[in-house]
C-alpha cells in the first residue's frame, strides 16, 4: 500500500480538533489572561472593611497604619483631633481625593459620625475599597479615653 503524498489542511485540523485560526485565538486569550489576571488580583482588597467601626476597631486600624482622615472644619480640628490624623474638610474632599493614599486603609471621622459617613461614601465613589467611618466620631473617641491633641 502506498503512502499519501500530502496532507490537506482539513485533515490536519481534524486531527487537532481546531482549525489553525482557532489555535491563534486560544493562544491570544491565554496570553491576555497571563497579562491581565495578576493585575486584577492585586487590585482586590485583602479584606473588606465594614461601613462603620467602633472606637476600639478604629484605634486598632490606626495602630496598624491606616490613614486617619478628619473631615471636620479647621476650627474644629484646632479644638482637638486624633494624633497623626490628616485634615481634609468634607466640602473639599471630592476635589482633593488624590491626596488620600490608596495603598492603605482609610478611617474617616468627624465630630459625631454623620459627616464621616459622607466622606467615606465620597471615597468609595472615587474607587477606594479600604475605607470606613468612625461610629460616634471624635466625641466617642474622646469619651473612650483615647488620646486627642489640640492646635493646628
Amino acid at each position: 500500500m502506498g503512502q499519501r503524498k500530502g496532507t490537506s489542511r482539513s485533515t490536519r485540523a481534524s486531527r487537532t480538533g481546531l482549525p489553525p485560526w482557532a489555535w491563534i485565538a486560544v493562544i491570544g486569550v491565554i496570553a491576555l489572561g497571563v497579562i491581565a489576571l495578576p493585575n486584577l488580583w492585586r487590585a482586590q482588597p485583602t479584606t473588606a472593611l465594614p461601613a462603620e467601626v467602633d472606637v476600639a476597631q478604629a484605634a486598632t486600624l490606626r495602630d496598624q497604619g491606616a490613614l486617619v482622615l478628619d473631615v471636620r472644619e479647621p476650627e474644629e480640628w484646632a479644638d482637638y483631633h486624633i494624633p497623626g490624623a490628616t485634615l481634609i474638610p468634607l466640602g473639599q474632599l471630592a476635589a482633593r481625593v488624590d491626596e488620600v493614599p490608596r495603598d492603605r486603609p482609610v478611617l474617616v471621622y468627624c465630630r459625631s459620625g454623620n459627616r464621616s459617613q459622607e466622606g467615606r461614601d465620597i471615597l468609595l465613589r472615587a474607587g477606594f475599597t479600604q475605607v470606613t467611618s468612625l461610629r460616634g466620631g471624635i466625641k466617642a473617641w474622646a469619651a473612650a479615653g483615647l488620646p486627642t491633641v489640640s492646635g493646628p
